[in-house]
């Protein structure tokens, strides 16, 4: 096709594509060549990450170009090679986030490959990282490391010690069994800039001898806990990062009633929120009864996610007392569900803006009933595959479209790990 569909300008059929999903663009870019020219303009693929596998051999000059026409700054590396590596340095030289997922590549030179690199993870691979390459990546404001495999268990603190530009950092089942604290403590010390910080104690990322760290107060605003053991931390962590506003606790073991586990749970999340009068943010995965440590969260907090956890009327009227404010939530207790406590919702928190529930088990009738939440403007339906598809129908009708219904969840952040996937 020489000429485009009715001959429109270019700038009209650009801002058109700008609605159409990423499958969508990519089938029309197949469809023709003028097409395929105004599809690859840059401005319709920011914020994209390219996902790029080398399992059937390198990819071809016309693909790069294609990539660089889009102004392509994230990318996803799967199974790579060095010779891979070495070719998307040369091809994407510009690229400022950079996912390495399943790899055994030694002496990589990550900033001086990518000078403009902010963003790196590293994900189920074996990595030698030489602490001498530091001064190439002080420009680092993320560093993500999820089952990564160091050779020498005390090379990674005295690297990760000069990234002192780095603003967010998650480490999960890397490295070497060793007490969770002490790598908390000596990261804050290290990381002046961190705002972000998320931890798997399973098996933690690296070795730290237990000896004196920088005992000043944190300006960290957000920590996650993932799948770790309750006596790692002991009662006064959190006095450490007083200015926290977002917390989120996902214990490695299903709450059981009757364990000392349990309780030390129990024990810890009311001493923990306690000690955070800033908080606006709360989940917790795998918990107890949310009514054993409610009246310990801070009326400050907007947005609560609860999974996994049992939830019955009792605590949902105890969270509506103490959050009366309560404007994000996330529920999707086990082992029983909402059932016709749904419908009780509108009524306990009118003030909500989003809501994530699932509908199993839950009458249409009850289901119904939130359409009256006032302020509602995003309802995600967890279970969306058992949805019928006229019940969303049916709740914008009785709430004159006041509320956006999601029947899927929205496409995950491919910089994020599968173990957050998993919490949330």
């Amino acid at each position: 096709m020489a000429l485009p569909p009715l001959h429109l300008p270019a700038e009209v059929w650009t801002h058109v594509f700008g609605y159409l999903s990423v499958p969508d663009k990519l089938s029309l870019r197949a469809s023709c060549k003028y097409f395929k020219k105004l599809v690859d303009h840059w401005s319709l693929w920011r914020g994209w990450t390219a996902v790029l596998t080398f399992r059937n051999g390198s990819y071809t000059r016309r693909f790069w170009d294609s990539l660089r026409r889009r102004k392509v700054t994230s990318v996803v590396m799967r199974n790579p090679g060095a010779k891979d590596w070495k070719q998307l340095s040369q091809e994407l030289p510009d690229l400022s986030a950079v996912v390495i997922e399943q790899s055994a590549m030694e002496n990589l030179s990550f900033g001086k490959d990518f000078p403009h690199l902010k963003r790196l993870a590293i994900r189920n691979s074996d990595v030698v990282i030489d602490a001498h390459t530091w001064p190439h990546l002080e420009q680092l404001t993320h560093l993500s490391l999820c089952d990564v495999t160091f050779p020498i268990k005390s090379s990674f603190l005295p690297f990760i010690s000069h990234l002192r530009n780095l603003t967010s950092l998650i480490c999960h089942n890397s490295g070497t069994l060793v007490e969770p604290i002490w790598i908390m403590e000596s990261i804050l010390s290290y990381l002046p800039k961190l705002k972000h910080l998320s931890l798997s104690s399973k098996r933690a990322c690296v070795y730290v001898p237990k000896r004196p760290v920088n005992e000043g107060i944190s300006s960290l605003s957000s920590l996650e806990l993932i799948q770790f053991s309750h006596h790692f931390f002991p009662v006064n962590t959190m006095k450490k990062v007083p200015h926290l506003n977002s917390l989120s606790v996902f214990s490695g073991d299903v709450y059981q009633k009757m364990s000392s586990a349990g309780s030390h749970l129990v024990f810890l999340l009311n001493k923990w929120l306690q000690n955070l009068p800033e908080l606006s943010k709360l989940a917790v995965t795998r918990g107890p009864p949310v009514k054993m440590y409610v009246t310990s969260i801070p009326a400050t907090v907007t947005s609560l996610t609860l999974c996994s956890s049992r939830l019955s009327l009792e605590d949902i009227s105890a969270i509506s007392v103490q959050l009366p404010n309560l404007l994000h939530l996330h529920v999707d207790p086990w082992p029983l569900n909402l059932g016709a406590n749904v419908a009780e919702i509108p009524e306990l928190f009118p003030k909500l803006r989003s809501l994530k529930l699932r509908q199993e088990c839950v009458s249409e009738k009850d289901f119904l009933h939130l359409h009256r939440l006032q302020n509602l403007e995003h309802l995600e339906i967890l279970d969306s595959t058992q949805h019928p598809s006229h019940l969303a129908g049916q709740l914008q009708a009785l709430s004159n479209n006041r509320f956006h219904v999601a029947s899927s969840p929205s496409q995950s952040d491919p910089m994020l790990c599968t173990c957050i996937h998993q919490v949330y």
